[in-house]
């Protein structure tokens, strides 16, 4: 049975409109022709995604999310993503956007990367703005959709 949860790290943070939110996260894998199996989403802070980064990555930087591909059969999804709740808000603060918009933005942006998207090069970030834009737009449950 395929499953997403939802979980905290560090913080106390509960995702609103879960029920809507995996409708929405499923409905985008199987419309990029993948089966989901397993998708974790761990909400955490700026700091506990910072030793991720560090010691899975070597990176010393902070981060929104991180994405691991835990997929051993091609075209079906099992993942685990981490998300910095601490970096949403800062972000949405100064996109002037909607913290939900921006957390939803994030929530599908690592289900995009399990997709087989990238966003190291101007034209691959290009596209995956474009697909997180056009999923966004799929929503029927956000806070700032009237």
């Amino acid at each position: 049975m395929p499953a997403i949860h939802f979980f905290e790290e560090d913080i106390t943070y509960k995702l609103k409109q879960k029920t809507s939110a995996r409708q929405w996260i499923t409905e985008t894998i199987q419309a990029e022709g993948y089966k989901l199996k397993e998708l974790n989403y761990i909400f955490c802070s700026d700091q506990y995604l910072l030793q991720i980064n560090q010691q899975y990555l070597n990176h010393d930087t902070y981060t929104d999310i991180i994405t691991f591909d835990n997929s051993e059969t091609e075209g079906s999804i099992v993942g685990d993503i981490f998300i910095s709740i601490e970096r949403i808000r800062e972000n949405a603060a100064k996109f002037n956007t909607p913290e939900t918009d921006e957390l939803h933005r994030v929530i599908i942006h690592g289900a995009l990367h399990l997709l087989g998207y990238k966003d190291k090069t101007a034209a691959a970030k290009q596209k995956m703005t474009e697909k997180e834009d056009f999923y966004l737009d799929k929503r029927s449950f956000s806070d700032s959709k009237k």
